[in-house]
């Protein structure tokens, strides 16, 4: 692991969604419908950092109207879908947010996340990512995608920012 970032600049968190937020698997039924499978515990992560004021992101390669759905529930309103290039589609989602790439985390599993993970301040990996990858990675969780890696991810920022025990207070009211 290969902590540089300064995480109390960290405002956004983007993620990948196959290898990241899902465990990689796209089911397709006989009548064409695709089936994806979302860990819980990761939607909660997301839910907590929403509500201290982290803003999420979903920039993926392919498109799929179960990650519409699953953006929708979580109230993610920025999604990018059938995305080649992530980084141009994330720079310029940070532009009008106005905030720097030190400012934003990503969480990547394969080639296509590196422009992004190579320039965010806080590179995220689920375990079992590629390797290359894995070299750029700031934090790698001990989980692999869809399996509570996202989960691990958001703890792992707030706790970074001292925020941990701030979060906890919501459910221990």
């Amino acid at each position: 692991m290969n902590v540089k970032a300064d995480f109390s600049a960290i405002k956004l968190l983007g993620l990948d969604v196959d290898g990241v937020l899902t465990d990689g698997r796209v089911i397709f039924s006989d009548s064409g419908e695709e089936s994806k499978f979302f860990y819980s515990r990761d939607n909660l992560g997301l839910k907590i950092l929403k509500r201290l004021g982290l803003e999420i992101a979903i920039v993926t390669g392919r498109r799929s109207r179960v990650v519409e759905h699953y953006a929708r529930d979580l109230e993610i309103t920025e999604l990018h879908q059938k995305i080649g290039d992530k980084w141009p589609v994330f720079e310029d989602l940070l532009r009008r947010r106005g905030l720097s790439p030190g400012q934003a985390a990503f969480a990547g599993d394969d080639l296509v996340d590196l422009p992004v993970l190579r320039r965010v301040g806080l590179a995220l990996a689920p375990a079992g990512a590629c390797p290359e990858v894995l070299a750029q990675a700031h934090f790698v969780s001990p989980s692999p995608g869809g399996r509570g890696a996202v989960r691990q991810m958001a703890e792992f920022i707030l706790k970074g920012q001292g925020r941990w025990d701030e979060a906890l207070q919501y459910y221990l009211k």
